[in-house]
């Protein structure tokens, strides 16, 4: 999982890896893909929506389809989750730099951040101990 702390919430999308089911409906990508990556799309509305708090405002927004997107290499995925979960952020407000991204394990799942374990080893893949926030 890659899941995005900013503005006082998260987003949390999965990257689903070689031998793993990865989702099958509409839109979805194919099967043979070796990585895949879902996670949830959301945008700021005036009315409708859900309401939420953001950086202490808030606001209502709409959540779209989840756009999963097949990729080559873990990198490959990787690098793309980081940057959609940047990029949600910033449709409600919350600048990148502001965005602390971590990769968590399914096993990990519940556990503090500097409790998993090797995430000292899986901080340096990342880029740093924030998860590559400057990406």
């Amino acid at each position: 999982m890659v899941r995005g702390h900013g503005g006082g919430t998260a987003l949390t999308g999965t990257i689903f890896e070689r031998g793993e089911q990865a989702p099958t409906y509409r839109g979805a990508p194919d099967e043979d893909a070796p990585y895949v990556w879902v996670c949830d799309e959301f945008y700021e509305v005036e009315s409708g929506g859900s309401e939420t708090e953001i950086d202490g405002r808030t606001i209502r927004v709409a959540f779209d389809t989840p756009l999963p997107r097949g990729f080559d290499t873990r990198e490959q995925a990787l690098s793309a989750a980081k940057e959609h979960v940047r990029t949600q952020f910033a449709r409600v407000g919350v600048s990148a730099a502001d965005v602390r991204v971590e990769v968590v394990r399914p096993e990990e799942e519940g556990t503090p951040e500097d409790e998993q374990p090797d995430a000292a080893d899986r901080s340096a893949d990342e880029g740093s101990p924030e998860g590559d926030a400057s990406l």
